[in-house]
């Protein structure tokens, strides 16, 4: 099984991504709206196709990706019955399965946090996802959203401890860094509800939290409750329509060769590699403005602003970092050329200067 656990830094939100390695089907668990572009780009460079996008809850602190991803790669889009989400193409609850390839997902209902949380266990119960009910080391607030503390204890302990104890759990968020933990050790040192801690002294502790609300809740909650649907989702995810590029799964804009070759848009050419380099057996594409990486940061005033670079070196990588440098020094329409000039004379593109 193909396994993959992303993050999204603006809400601490955990991603996960589950597919078949035979049949290559697919499912993402907690989307993130804004991350859209970077899920989309894993699952095409891993040759995925995506089943279904999945909700442990309806989020207060982001605002799901499932409408997103639907309308981008046909993946369907799953959550709780209890949530009262509209829009989901199926409404789960507990002792449903979700599957993809010859794998699956059982669903488990772990109500505390909201009233519509979820828990998806692999059906090996090798792992566990569980949203904002556990956490590593902690739980998830039941101050809103027909939270319920009673409700959490007993999600976790009848839902979640009564897995094995080999299991691994995989939460909705961490703010400190960590990334996974188990039904052992949950058990034993989970301050919250571990270990000889008494339902009581739960209430206890959840009652006097005192936090704030999230930031994002009054934009999250209504938007997750139509499954992030939004009549502006091509302002976050809008591909640039200067040039026919993608976005990689690293964070950058490409181009192919042969699209460069074929486009007729003003562009700022950058080579970014060495004037040896530049003459050398590999030539440089006509156009191409010389300065090597080393000296990039120096020399930016010597670019446009107003018109796009492309990004070329020897193969793609120093390019890209290239465009790291150009994003911090505040340009916006950047993108890097595929497998740089190794791949633009393979493909037989015409160069310049091109020692033999």
């Amino acid at each position: 099984m193909i396994f993959r656990q992303l993050f999204d830094s603006g809400s601490s939100t955990y991603t996960y991504l589950l597919a078949d390695e035979s049949t290559r089907e697919a499912v993402l668990i907690d989307p993130v709206f804004e991350q859209v572009l970077r899920d989309s780009a894993l699952i095409s460079e891993l040759g995925l196709k995506l089943l279904w996008a999945l909700d442990t809850h309806c989020h207060a602190d982001h605002v799901t990706g499932a409408w997103l991803l639907k309308s981008r790669l046909g993946s369907r889009i799953g959550i709780s019955r209890a949530s009262g989400a509209e829009g989901a193409d199926r409404l789960l609850v507990s002792g449903d399965t979700v599957s993809f390839g010859a794998h699956h997902l059982m669903v488990r209902s772990t109500p505390g946090h909201t009233k519509g949380c979820l828990s998806f266990v692999l059906d090996d119960r090798s792992r566990a996802f569980t949203g904002d009910c556990l956490l590593i080391r902690g739980t998830g607030r039941t101050d809103f959203q027909q939270g319920d503390a009673g409700m959490m204890y007993r999600s976790v302990h009848e839902e979640i401890f009564s897995l094995p104890d080999q299991c691994l759990l995989y939460p909705g968020h961490d703010y400190r860094g960590l990334t996974v933990t188990s039904v052992a050790e949950e058990k034993a040192f989970n301050p919250r509800l571990g270990g000889s801690v008494s339902k009581e002294d739960f209430l206890g502790h959840m009652a006097n939290l005192k936090l704030a609300h999230p930031k994002q809740l009054d934009i999250a909650v209504p938007a997750n409750l139509r499954c992030g649907e939004t009549e502006n989702a091509h302002l976050a995810t809008a591909s640039p329509r200067w040039a026919p590029v993608t976005f990689t799964f690293a964070g950058n804009w490409e181009i192919q060769p042969h699209a460069l070759y074929e486009c007729h848009t003003p562009l700022q050419l950058l080579d970014v590699r060495e004037p040896d380099e530049f003459t050398g057996p590999l030539g440089h594409i006509r156009g191409a403005i010389l300065i090597p990486l080393g000296e990039l940061s120096a020399r930016v005033g010597e670019l446009k602003g107003d018109c796009p670079i492309v990004a070329v070196c020897h193969a793609g990588s120093r390019s890209a970092q290239a465009l790291n440098i150009l994003r911090q020094a505040g340009f916006t329409d950047l993108a890097n050329v595929a497998g740089g000039m190794v791949r633009w004379r393979a493909e037989a593109h015409p160069v310049e200067a091109a020692s033999h």
